[in-house]
């Protein structure tokens, strides 16, 4: 195959050492995700008149959380036979710069801890979430940059201009393929896809017609909609690394399935309790006969 000008070069850099500490360009990559869901939830959060410090409470609890609960999907669900089938897998479980995490894990368990921080402070879930989801996008976005730094989780071989490239001496390059094959970028794929979600939940939450749907964690419903598609599709034709296989499909199709089932009940579950407020509150407000006017909820 013969390399196009536009293919995706490999990275010649991966990170740095400082001493005797390496940082990892996939954990700046992850870094930096997290600190833009940060900020963009913490403005999204002060929109609405709320404390914006309430978000930052809430990343100090679901950061280490979420990272616990990357960790653990990767090993339950991506890799079980690896990390349970020897001691040498198993006892690497805790070594999380060896490589591994699972996004979807990451969102469970940190959820769990915004959960918690806003039961502590009174707040809405529900809200919160609503206020996050953009930005977890854009999170996912950037983060899927460091697989381009590893040399990782990349997808079939192509003849697309944009194929990326792998060195063959990178431990990762599929054994028996000529040293020039081009593959799927399938980081960038992703990260394009988030980004472009991240821009469509702003648009509906400003938008004078779709506000209504950043309402009540209904907008958190469609991001999870959203990113399981993007991720079925990029799980179903293109990823060609290791992963458990179910019926003859790679697992992570079937959690990303179970992503958007969820994402599209609480969507539909939601709204239709939103409007059975609205109808209630509307029935309250309608003067009945001798009503002196309408009567306001408290």
């Amino acid at each position: 195959m013969v390399l196009t000008p536009l293919a995706i070069p490999s990275p010649s850099w991966s990170g740095l050492s400082i001493g005797p500490i390496t940082i990892h360009a996939y954990a700046l990559c992850i870094m930096l995700g997290m600190v833009a869901a940060v900020l963009i939830a913490r403005k999204r959060w002060r929109d609405r008149g709320l404390d914006p410090d309430i978000v930052l409470d809430a990343a100090l609890l679901a950061i280490p959380l979420g990272i616990v609960g990357a960790r653990l999907y990767h090993v339950a669900i991506t890799d079980p036979t690896y990390y349970f089938g020897s001691w040498e897998g198993f006892r690497e479980i805790p070594l999380l710069w060896h490589g591994g995490l699972g996004i979807m894990g990451a969102v469970a368990f940190g959820a769990i801890g915004v959960w918690i921080i806003c039961r502590r402070n009174k707040v809405s879930f529900a809200t919160f979430a609503d206020c996050l989801a953009p930005g977890l996008l854009v999170a996912q976005a950037i983060g899927r940059w460091g697989n381009w730094f590893n040399q990782e989780l990349f997808g079939s071989p192509t003849t697309l201009p944009w194929g990326l490239e792998i060195d063959p001496a990178s431990g990762n390059f599929p054994a028996g393929m000529p040293a020039d094959t081009l593959f799927h970028p399938t980081f960038l794929y992703e990260s394009i896809w988030n980004l472009l979600g991240a821009a469509v939940l702003i648009w509906l939450s400003r938008s004078p017609r779709t506000a209504a749907a950043d309402d009540g964690g209904r907008l958190f419903g469609l991001y999870l909609v959203w990113y399981g598609l993007g991720r079925m599709l990029i799980e179903l034709f293109l990823r060609i690394d290791p992963s458990y296989m179910l019926w003859g499909l790679r697992i992570h199709v079937y959690t990303a399935a179970g992503i958007i089932l969820i994402g599209a009940a609480l969507f539909v579950v939601l709204g239709a309790r939103a409007r059975r407020r609205e109808e209630t509150s509307g029935s309250a407000r309608t003067p009945g006969p001798g009503s002196a006017g309408p009567t306001r909820l408290s």
